[in-house]
């Protein structure tokens, strides 16, 4: 026979063999540890719950005094919790456009491109992408990405294989 018993933490309620009298088990509700009382045991010998079809409410009543007699006949409880319940499920971040149409700063992409930055044969793309990045401030950047082109070297003819950044970023 089976022992019908109550979570005492959330009230959830739970079945277990009756071998199980005395013995500890996690609540699948709450996950409190708790013990089966031996008290179910005779309770669910001196009141067996009835067999109920959860298809329909019974034929002999109609109306809205048939359907609530039946959901009071089902004896079903919702457990409650003082503390709110752990997310299962995390929130997706928003998407750039959401973003950007929010606030009072409007979002901006900046490309810097290495071939850009060079002047009389000296490299100055470090310089430029470190300059423009105090210029935005660190708060307002939201991404940095790297990005890769090729062109064509006009003095040569030859396709060439270059780099640079993408910056999003509010302002």
């Amino acid at each position: 026979m089976d022992i019908v018993f109550k979570c005492p933490h959330c009230e959830q309620e739970l079945e277990v063999d009756s071998g199980g009298v005395g013995s500890t088990l996690q609540c699948p509700s709450c996950s409190n540890i708790i013990t089966v009382p031996a008290s179910a045991v005779e309770g669910a010998d001196a009141d067996p719950a009835p067999a109920v079809d959860l298809a329909a409410p019974p034929a002999t009543a109609t109306g809205q005094a048939a359907i609530t007699a039946f959901h009071e006949s089902l004896h079903l409880s919702v457990p409650t919790h003082d503390t709110p319940a752990a997310a299962l499920i995390q929130k997706p971040n928003r998407p750039l456009d959401v973003v950007a149409k929010e606030g009072d700063k409007k979002m901006r992409i900046r490309s810097i491109k290495r071939v850009d930055c060079q002047e009389v044969g000296k490299d100055k793309f470090d310089e430029k992408v470190s300059e423009f990045l105090d210029h935005v401030g660190q708060l307002n950047i939201i991404s940095i990405n790297t990005i890769n082109y090729s062109t064509i070297d006009m003095a040569t003819r030859t396709l060439v294989q270059d780099y640079g950044v993408m910056i999003v970023f509010k302002g």
